[in-house]
């Protein structure tokens, strides 16, 4: 039924989709109408139940979203820093208390006190002007250091859309096969998680045959702790377009649709007015640069959904549907948006682009280590002396980050959540084993990920944050398979009644939970969740002791 609706909600293409239009019909009272639900049911040729599921799913489309005013930020890092009750309180004084929602994480780690409110987010000190900022007298605050050790890539300032996207018509003058081999030699792997070869991706999309074929930008960074994929979007949004521009020409795609979280409201106003100036260059539409090659944006802000960082949730997403996970084969590489061949890839793998082809591969594979090329942005939280996004080649010691880029922890940390809510929990006895690469936290049980890192200081639980864990994943299950959708609920309620009464889990059971969690869920958000329990259980099995019996 889902491949049959995907080109049904395809008729229109990304001009105008059935998601886009649910987001416009909430943005005043923040949730469609029933009226407004009935006529799109109608014009997409679906439906009631199709519209409704879909609306129901969203954190800012569900009903339970209208008339909210403010939202205080929920995310790992403002909830370990213990900063959210009192900016609630504040905005208690400026909205009444059902006017007010969470969302989660505002990408504001690194120093807290998060929040949004009438399209905008604010942090640190900011709540302390709250009434200036609902009477739009005040803007934010924020500010984060950003620096780097060893090559500029990421970092690096590109100058004038003029001079910059000389790399871009460079590469339209060859022919795509010469910039695949390049990208080969590169050996970039996607920085999204999976650590996945790019060009094979992009070869697969490019073998596939189409009649249309699509570029989509997984700008969906809803891992708590991480904002580099925001620092790309609005500090050095060009790296991110051009890469998907040259992404496009390589398959032989001709549209490039950036899917930007509704967290993020500012990278969606960056992005599409960078969109606006590549317009006014001639450099987007139809023949560039009498190159033969034509390629448009899109720009879709999303409705608050963590799981649509899943590439095949995402996808449906975009067409209108309830965002759940595909079954897979067949890949998106083959069949995806709207049932044509689509090659997702997040933020900052598509904005290491510009430099490889500028470069050549085996430049940008000179970097790094063998297996794992180039270099990583790291997000370190507020618990760092110096917080903020640093860019360091892979195969740094994580040691390195940690004392001379972070300048070391603020309060004593026991343990540091690496690589989003599915990465490895690791114990500061660790820092000194481990490099920043995908082979280093593999080979020590842990997962790189979107090289975020969330501070434990050792008053804080594990008990507590292993619970957060679950509930993080029942509340961001699709739903489709049982293991996460069953396992993360019953996890959350045994870690809850272990804390509040006197009951003990039984170890076996857990072990037997995470067993299927991670053999049988159909994404990584299920069967990532065990990572970090199991580390949880290993390094602080001490400290758990009490919650569990064997």
């Amino acid at each position: 039924m889902s491949n049959n609706l995907s080109h049904l909600l395809g008729r229109k293409g990304t001009d105008k989709n059935l998601f886009e239009e649910l987001g416009i019909a909430a943005s005043k009272t923040g949730t469609p109408s029933s009226e407004a639900m009935d006529k799109l049911h109608e014009e997409f040729l679906v439906g009631k139940s199709t519209v409704y599921g879909t609306v129901s799913f969203y954190d800012f489309l569900k009903p339970e979203n209208q008339g909210k005013k403010a939202y205080v930020c929920n995310g790992s890092v403002c909830m370990i820093a213990g900063t959210q009750k009192a900016v609630h309180e504040k905005l208690e004084t400026q909205f009444e208390a059902k006017e007010i929602g969470e969302m989660c994480c505002l990408g504001r780690c690194h120093e807290n006190s998060a929040f949004h409110i009438d399209g905008k987010n604010y942090s640190g000190k900011d709540i302390n002007q709250i009434e200036a900022i609902k009477n739009g007298d005040k803007t934010t605050l924020e500010t984060y250091n950003v620096g780097s050790i060893g090559n500029l890539i990421l970092t690096k300032e590109y100058g004038s859309i003029s001079e910059y996207y000389k790399i871009f018509t460079d590469c339209i003058s060859k022919d795509s096969k010469e910039l695949l081999v390049h990208l080969k030699d590169s050996g970039l792997r996607g920085r999204g998680g999976a650590g996945f070869s790019m060009a094979f991706k992009l070869e697969s999309c490019k073998n596939a045959v189409s009649d249309a074929k699509y570029i989509v930008c997984n700008a969906d960074e809803g891992d708590p702790g991480a904002y580099s994929d925001r620092y790309i979007m609005e500090q050095r949004p060009h790296a991110l377009l051009m890469g998907m521009m040259i992404a496009g020409y390589i398959t032989g795609a001709e549209c490039g649709v950036v899917y930007i979280r509704g967290e993020y409201p500012e990278s969606v106003d960056i992005i599409s007015d960078c969109i606006a100036d590549l317009k006014k260059e001639n450099l987007l539409g139809q023949n560039i640069n009498n190159s033969g090659f034509n390629f448009e944006f899109k720009v879709i802000k999303a409705q608050g959904a963590y799981i649509c960082g899943e590439e095949t949730a995402l996808l449906s997403s975009i067409e209108g549907q309830r965002p759940e996970v595909r079954v897979r084969p067949p890949y998106p590489t083959q069949q995806g948006l709207f049932n044509k061949p689509t090659a997702v890839n997040n933020v900052e793998t598509l904005a290491n682009l510009p430099f490889i082809f500028e470069n050549g591969g085996k430049a940008y594979a000179a970097i790094g280590t063998e297996k794992s090329s180039g270099t990583k942005l790291i997000s370190l939280d507020g618990h760092f002396n110096t917080p903020g996004i640093y860019e360091v080649d892979m195969g740094t010691p994580l040691s390195t980050v940690i004392n001379q880029l972070g300048g070391g922890f603020r309060i004593p940390i026991k343990a540091m959540h690496i690589g989003g809510p599915l990465g490895g929990l690791v114990p500061v006895s660790k820092i000194d084993s481990l490099t920043v690469d995908f082979d280093s936290f593999a080979r020590e049980g842990f997962l790189l990920g979107h090289a975020s890192i969330v501070c434990l200081p050792e008053d804080y639980p594990i008990i507590k944050y292993i619970e957060h864990l679950f509930k993080f994943t029942a509340h961001e299950s699709c739903g489709k398979c049982f293991p996460c959708r069953l396992g993360s609920t019953r996890g959350a309620e045994m870690l809850t009644k272990a804390q509040n009464e006197d009951f003990k889990i039984d170890v076996t059971l857990m072990n037997d939970l995470l067993e299927t969690l991670e053999t049988g869920s159909l994404c990584a958000l299920g069967g990532g969740l065990p990572l970090p329990v199991k580390n949880a259980m290993n390094y602080f099995e001490a400290e758990l002791a009490p919650y569990f019996t064997k």
